[in-house]
């Protein structure tokens, strides 16, 4: 017999950071903490108010209704879950961590195996533009070789100073940069701004406009002189079929997959499946969790075969997190099995 229980944590951001959505400074997330003899697995819960399509009153209840019925198949809870995604990836990893040999290494690889490691883009957030010039030299000289920076805030000419001021040092096989509007340009401008932008030799640009407007985003991404990838639009389709018509209709140059918002690991797996049949490029990337889950994730990633720089290295964003064996260095994400897990539920 399994006993399961959840506990919601808070974590805080060591300084406010800002996208086209507002300043974040605090992250909810919640820990599925699952016993079994003298073995527990923890799963990562990785809700995202207001962007998370599980952000709902009784997010808690489902967690409650979860623990009471956990001795029922995993097969049979996932269906269940299926509008509440970051609790289908909390049950996902609290049962690999359970079955597993170590409660962290869920998806046995060389990554987890400290033999290998995982190229990322180091994350720029939006601020001031001494903000933003200072984050994009701190992460060139930590050996970043992709940049991703998120736009769409502040005045857009002083955005594409900062792009132009990188691009005068370094050229587009130095530096792969790629931009995040966060659906911040309105179909009217974006495919002006995307002409502009196009100039500085960017790798792509995430969600130009909002989502749910499917025949502008088709059309945008027709007509782009820039690849286009979609992440938002991604959130709260379930079926199959939603997202072969999503893929099919759109035909974006990219996805962008948010496991904790899409449907887990499995949820994933099926858009990656989807996405490679057409000829789209994808790229995983984490959602603010704690290293708990950003570990799940990473290895999750690895067992991907991704050549693309995935979107990774936000462990160190909190004051709180958990000791980890998780480390960037040199623009890529490491596991040092020599550093030990420090956790306390």
């Amino acid at each position: 017999m399994i006993e399961a229980s959840y506990k919601k944590y808070i974590l805080n951001f060591k300084q406010a950071s800002g996208t086209s959505r507002g300043v974040l400074k605090t992250k909810e997330t919640w820990f599925l903490i699952l016993n079994r003899e003298n073995k527990q697995g923890i799963g990562e819960c990785g809700l995202f108010r207001g962007l998370s399509i599980d952000d709902k009153p009784d997010y808690e209840d489902k967690l409650k209704w979860l623990c009471n019925h956990i001795n029922e198949e995993q097969d049979k809870l996932l269906p269940q879950l299926i509008e509440f995604p970051s609790i289908q990836i909390g049950l996902e990893m609290a049962f690999k961590s359970l079955e597993s040999q170590n409660t962290f290494e869920l998806f046995p690889s060389e990554f987890s195996k400290s033999n290998d490691s995982i190229p990322i883009n180091g994350l720029i957030w939006m601020g001031s533009e001494a903000f933003m010039k200072q984050q994009i030299k701190d992460k060139i000289e930590a050996g970043f070789s992709c940049i991703k920076m998120k736009i769409g805030a502040i005045n857009f000419q002083t955005e594409l100073n900062l792009i132009k001021s990188i691009r005068k040092e370094f050229n587009s096989r130095d530096i792969e940069l790629r931009v995040d509007a966060n659906g911040a340009f309105s179909p009217s401008e974006a495919l002006e701004k995307l002409k502009v932008l196009s100039d500085f030799d960017l790798h792509s640009i995430e969600q130009p406009i909002k989502q749910k407007q499917i025949q502008e985003m088709a059309e945008l991404c027709e007509k782009t002189p820039l690849p286009i990838a979609l992440d938002e639009e991604l959130i709260g389709l379930f079926s199959v079929t939603e997202k072969q018509e999503l893929l099919q209709t759109i035909k974006p140059q990219y996805i962008i997959l948010k496991p904790s918002l899409v449907g887990g690991f499995k949820g994933s797996d099926e858009w990656t499946i989807i996405a490679e049949k057409q000829d789209i490029g994808w790229w995983i990337t984490s959602a603010l969790e704690s290293n708990i889950g950003l570990n799940a994730i990473a290895q999750y990633t690895y067992t991907k075969n991704s050549d693309l720089p995935q979107g990774l290295g936000t462990g160190s964003l909190f004051t709180n997190n958990f000791q980890s064996p998780l480390e960037v260095k040199r623009g890529t994400l490491q596991y040092n099995k020599i550093i030990n897990w420090k956790y306390n539920l």
